[in-house]
């Protein structure tokens, strides 16, 4: 199977099978374009004609380059055009029995040393390499969409693949520019293994009406940096292939989380597919078009909406990282602000701290050296919440313990005038429970900030079924007029983010416990595949292992999912001392500054 792979055919020429054809043109193969619809053809065609033309006005491509281009890809309606290829990537739709079909019809065409690779994302490779007279020339080559674009591509060996033929491909891969990481065969492989199980619990967040199909994507978009929010990521990728997918990880797995949530076989079955069919979770222009239109779910500005109470004056109570950022977004943003701590040291440190970030922001060119002494003149550091006496809003930023919150809101109750809205800042604890400590529970609310605060666009604003409508609406204008996102969300654990992120990352840590990926190859797949900021196994060990498995076990604790249980690398690591990068190693070793 040491041969050069010169000569490819690619049979189904949808979204994927075109971008791969371009892919593999561009690089200067000879590529054989295959599939029934003459429409299809024609379309793969004219998509190519289109990029390259794109490619010319922008001084990728001379023409001379792009005429080439165009001549290396040929297009035919049946898989005898196949006879000449040294490798065939079947990009068809997910069905055993259609990828089944192609390959025993291949086998009769190519000569017996081509390679065969399917570009499923979800089907067993072992089942379909069983199906072919030559097995171990049988791989899975997984490119992402958009190909031109994405540089993963999963190269899936099953038991009976021929390591040169694994060779073969992952040197291809290479030449095309892209980054080829080596996996297992099963369902998802890595990248979709755990994208599709986030997706997943986010399709079933949104039908259980705990948040909006706008908050839930906004919040994973702004709170993670993510480029696009998973449910707008399902109607891209398409519904009915989420389900198909999800289907088949469930049916290894047992686990429920991967088991599809109903409203995507609701959706499927209507023929509500996605962007391809103009209408899924959102509702689009056209069928095919990325466009969003408003449609009856879209919010909409209410003028008989609560008018919120007026704030002049916040408290901040904490010294730390966060309380500091939180308090210095209100003095940028024109608030009177009181930060207090556990003593006037404590408060003066962490004014000092705000008074050095402000300073970067204007060596940075970010904020005026005005504005700068206008913020740390709004910000007085005191040492007691008595301060707190004149605030119209104060907000809790200390250590993430119940019994510490409920005895700091038990005094707020008694120093904050009437009429002040109470706020915590809990990632996980139940916002009732806090808000109970007080006489008055209906002031209270949660308010979410995420860290670095000044940097992150996000809050998390969370209701209890005491909290009234005027402070909820109080908190939404504050938020604002601080220039922040807010993203209505319920009193659960974990609200929207957390909910969707660690158990993310939690099934991360088993790939690895379970020996099917590299933490390297991990992050790469997430990084390169799924457009994540960072890795999972970066992102852990910046969050802290001990502040992970903290929220895992409040997850765990309130859904009694099983699957949500931590993963027990994650507990042994912590007993281990081993908490990321503030202790110098997590599942990596970091210098010690």
């Amino acid at each position: 199977m040491d041969i050069p792979l010169s000569t490819i055919a690619v049979v189904g020429l949808g979204t994927m099978g075109t971008g791969i054809a371009e892919v593999l043109a561009r690089a200067g193969h000879e590529v054989i374009g295959i599939d029934i619809s003459e429409a299809a053809a024609r379309r793969a065609v004219a998509a190519l004609d289109a990029s390259t033309a794109r490619a010319v006005r922008r001084g990728r491509l001379t023409e001379e380059e792009r005429s080439d281009v165009l001549a290396r890809f040929r297009t035919f309606p049946g898989l005898r055009a196949a006879a000449e290829a040294e490798l065939v990537i079947e990009v068809v739709p997910e069905s055993y029995e259609i990828k089944q079909q192609v390959f025993r019809e291949l086998d009769a065409i190519v000569s017996p040393t081509a390679i065969l690779a399917t570009g499923t994302n979800a089907l067993s490779v072992t089942r379909l390499a069983a199906e072919s007279l030559h097995p171990e020339r049988v791989l899975g080559l997984h490119f992402f969409n958009p190909a031109p674009a994405m540089k993963l591509v999963e190269v899936v060996s099953s038991v009976l693949t021929a390591p040169p033929a694994v060779e073969a491909v992952t040197a291809l891969a290479r030449s095309l520019g892209k980054e080829p990481v080596a996996v297992g065969d099963r369902p998802g492989f890595v990248a979709d293994g755990l994208l599709f199980g986030y997706l997943n619990q986010a399709a079933a967040m949104y039908e259980a009406n705990y948040a909006s199909r706008e908050d839930i994507d906004a919040a994973m978009k702004l709170g993670c940096g993510l480029p696009m929010g998973p449910l707008a990521l399902l109607d891209l990728i398409g519904i009915d292939t989420a389900r198909t997918v999800l289907e088949a990880m469930y049916a290894e797995s047992r686990d429920r989380l991967h088991a599809p949530a109903p409203v995507l076989r609701q959706l499927s079955e209507a023929g509500l597919t996605g962007r391809k069919s103009g209408r899924g979770f959102y509702t689009y222009a056209a069928d095919g078009s990325p466009a969003v239109v408003p449609d009856a779910l879209t919010p909409r500005d209410d003028a008989s909406a609560v008018a919120g109470r007026t704030v002049r004056a916040v408290g901040v109570a904490g010294s730390g990282t966060m309380a500091s950022g939180i308090a210095e977004v209100f003095a940028k943003a024109g608030y009177e602000v009181v930060l207090a701590a556990r003593g006037q040291e404590k408060a003066d440190t962490a004014k000092g701290r705000i008074a050095k970030s402000l300073e970067r922001s204007v060596a940075k060119g970010r904020l005026t050296a005005e504005a700068r002494d206008g913020a740390l003149a709004r910000i007085t550091a005191a040492g007691s919440l008595d301060a707190f006496a004149d605030v119209d809003l104060a907000v809790e930023a200390v250590a993430e313990d119940l019994a510490v919150k409920q005895q700091l809101f038990g005094t707020l109750d008694k120093v904050c005038k009437p009429g002040a809205v109470l706020a915590t800042t809990t990632s996980s604890l139940p916002v009732v429970a806090i808000a109970r400590a007080t006489s008055r529970p209906q002031d209270v609310i949660g308010m979410h900030f995420f860290n670095p605060a000044p940097a992150m666009k996000l809050v998390e604003v969370v209701r209890t079924v005491l909290t009234a409508d005027d402070v909820h609406a109080t908190v939404r204008e504050v938020c604002g007029t601080v220039r922040k996102h807010p993203v209505d969300c319920g009193d659960r654990a974990g609200f929207i983010v957390n909910a969707l992120l660690f158990p993310y990352l939690n099934n991360a840590i088993k790939m690895v416990e379970e020996h099917y990926a590299t933490l390297d190859d991990i992050d790469a797949a997430m990084k390169l595949g799924g457009g994540y900021p960072m890795g999972p196994f970066e992102l852990l060990d910046v969050v802290g292992l001990d502040v992970s498995l903290a929220i895992e076990k409040v997850l765990h604790s309130e859904f009694r999912d099983p699957g949500l249980a931590p993963a027990p690398l994650l507990e042994h690591l912590v007993a281990a001392g081993c908490l990321g990068r503030k202790t110098g190693r997590g599942f990596r070793e970091y210098a010690r500054r």
